[in-house]
């Protein structure tokens, strides 16, 4: 990517334009170091047009339906008058870099909805699965006029309280089938999700669905309430045959409408604020580290330490980080003029 003119792209932006989008997000997700001073220039010019939508968090279980749900819901959004913009975490490719799933493909006909955008970012090696950029493009989609933002994850490990961090209402999808329903779920999964949803509940499956909705609400009734404003429901849904989008989109504005009213939506944003801003301390932190030459040599010493069996992981962490400090103290870290 040659060098950005940073106020043409914030202006064609909030122009609405999707290849200005298409472009931004390219540009945050760089790592060439003048790309990055333009990404903070660009992202300060569009942040007061920011915050306008709904961000819903989508995760669930391979092979749950999670995209043909997504077209589904995205559809049935955008003839009620809204624009769309996913987000989809991909898993990264070992051997490319890439994203694996390709989501345009596997979301054809929202695709090709003008009030629509879809973009596929690798997960890369941020903790969780989630992509490093992704709270700022989901502010670029916000600046572009996309007023509900919808981030999937790969539903594995982390990235669903990763991904709940970020959004405003977190959707976990499940599967209609009852006798394995609840040896999949994880309690701190659980605790997040704001709605579950059992998708492929048509056909032979519908009975299924039925008893597993029943035992869900079964198992969410023994957990205590994380949320005292909010009791989670358990909806059916078949995005195949595209029914249940309604009572879905339903649910998430009375979950909105109920947080509005008491102040805790603004709240809950604000604290994902600065959860933000700690991750990307956080992640600052380890570039810096991983870049000191001395740390780096001294944390290769540890690793042998540790394998060995010369000193324990934590004695060993604290070695590093002891070394990180003196090199701090002393003023001969690179990045330091």
């Amino acid at each position: 990517m040659s060098r950005i003119d940073v106020d043409k792209l914030a202006e064609d932006l909030l122009k609405g334009k999707r290849k200005a989008l298409a472009k931004a997000i390219t540009l945050i997700e760089s790592k060439n170091k003048k790309h990055e001073e333009e990404a903070k220039r660009l992202l300060e010019k569009i942040l007061p047009h920011t915050g306008n939508s709904i961000r819903i968090g989508i995760s669930g279980v391979p092979g749950v339906g999670k995209s043909t749900f997504i077209e589904a819901f995205g559809l049935y959004l955008i003839e009620n008058g809204h624009r769309v913009a996913v987000l989809a975490i991909d898993p990264t490719s070992q051997i490319t870099g890439g994203s694996i799933l390709g989501d345009k493909t596997r979301m054809e006909e929202l695709s090709r909805r003008e009030e629509a955008f879809i973009r596929p970012s690798p997960s890369g090696s941020f903790l969780g699965g989630v992509a490093r950029r992704t709270r700022e493009s989901i502010f670029l989609c916000e600046a572009n006029g996309y007023d509900v933002i919808i981030v999937e994850t790969v539903g594995v490990g982390q990235s669903e309280v990763k991904v709940a961090g970020m959004v405003d209402f977190f959707l976990l999808m499940q599967l209609p089938n009852a006798g394995d329903e609840l040896q999949g779920i994880k309690r701190g999964v659980m605790e997040v999700a704001n709605a579950i949803v059992i998708n492929k509940a048509d056909g032979d499956n519908l009975e299924k669905a039925k008893l597993a909705k029943k035992q869900l609400e079964n198992a969410l009734s023994i957990f205590m309430r994380v949320d005292e404003d909010w009791k989670v429901p358990v909806l059916l849904v078949s995005a195949l045959k595209k029914k249940g989008m309604e009572d879905v989109w339903n649910t998430i504005m009375e979950y909105v409408k109920i947080k509005k009213s008491n102040g805790k939506f603004l709240e809950n944003r604000q604290r994902q604020d600065i959860d933000w801003m700690w991750s990307v301390v956080m992640e600052g932190l380890k570039s810096m580290l991983e870049n000191n030459q001395k740390v780096a040599a001294l944390a290769k010493d540890m690793e042998k330490a540790v394998i060995n069996r010369l000193t324990t992981p934590s004695l060993a962490a604290e070695y590093i980080l002891e070394g990180f400090r003196k090199s701090l103290c002393k003023g001969d870290l690179p990045w330091i003029d």
